[in-house]
């Protein structure tokens, strides 16, 4: 069995830093934007142990900011949650879509 995920203070830095990026509601709705960054990064951590490689706490971050740099900022802000964050965060999209490739072909086969 993999190791569970260990959830440190970066993660919850990360959590306040979608936040303060993220202050818009989802589209027609009255839904903070950040209820679908929390969600996507929820299901990214529900599939430890259901993927081919670690899920790891840089993982569960680059879902959370998945929409951070096409969204809100381009360049600058990648550049903001690499030095924030890391290089594997700012390069982590790759990964979280990845993931979710994974699921969805996990679910179709159930």
């Amino acid at each position: 069995m993999e190791n569970p995920v260990q959830l440190t203070t970066r993660f919850t830095q990360a959590v306040d830093y979608a936040r303060q990026v993220h202050v818009s509601l989802r589209k027609g709705t009255q839904v903070p934007y950040l209820a679908h960054l929390l969600g996507v990064a929820s299901l990214v951590l529900g599939e430890t142990g259901h993927v081919p490689f670690p899920v790891t706490e840089d993982i569960a971050i680059a879902a959370l900011l998945h929409d951070a740099v096409e969204d809100e900022g381009g360049l600058p802000r990648l550049r903001d949650i690499e030095a924030k964050f890391g290089k594997k965060v700012a390069n982590g999209k790759t990964v979280v879509w990845e993931v979710g490739e994974f699921t969805v072909s996990r679910r179709k086969k159930a």
